[in-house]
């Protein structure tokens, strides 16, 4: 039932995006010929993608990040994750995007859950649907390592209370 509305939501984003009623006759035409949810999907990260650089890159790698780990993150986990500079020894607290910006920039993809105060992709098929196009992100294994290699070596870890307010041990 959930992805019914998952995909009626997609659906009307991508409609309404377009700029004519021609284009949106044809639109709906594309969505009721049977691409369901694969199809919705891939036309919401091609749209991601065709935001600018730096929205593009923060709402894919908020997809990677939470279609990657291995339990639910919270808020300030990504928030903090997202921040990082690999390489850095500094984390500049204004570098790190708040949560509206990054559910902003990945156009309905993923959600918050208040009461745990984690976020989540908004339905199971976008997990599988992530996991059968991994090249939409290149290794990211070894950038999720470098990114906690980084925080945790951070310099300014202890001094400006990071440890409470990212990640959480």
């Amino acid at each position: 039932m959930a992805s019914r509305f998952l995909l009626v939501s997609l659906s009307i984003t991508a409609i309404l995006r377009e700029t004519t009623l021609h284009k949106r006759k044809e639109k709906l035409q594309k969505m009721t010929s049977g691409l369901g949810l694969e199809g919705a999907y891939t036309d919401t990260i091609r749209r991601i993608q065709e935001q600018s650089e730096n929205r593009s890159k923060l709402a894919m790698q908020a997809l990677m990040w939470i279609s990657r780990s291995e339990r639910p993150l919270r808020v300030n986990e990504l928030r903090y994750a997202l921040a990082v500079k690999i390489g850095s020894t500094h984390l500049s607290l204004d570098n790190v995007p708040s949560i509206h910006t990054i559910l902003s920039c990945c156009l309905g993809l993923i959600a918050v859950d208040k009461e745990a105060s984690t976020v989540r992709l908004t339905h199971f098929t976008l997990h599988e649907y992530l996991r059968d196009h991994s090249s939409l992100f290149p290794s990211p294994d070894g950038t999720i390592a470098e990114v906690c290699l980084t925080y945790l070596n951070l310099q300014s870890f202890e001094q400006n209370g990071l440890v409470h307010s990212g990640f959480d041990h």
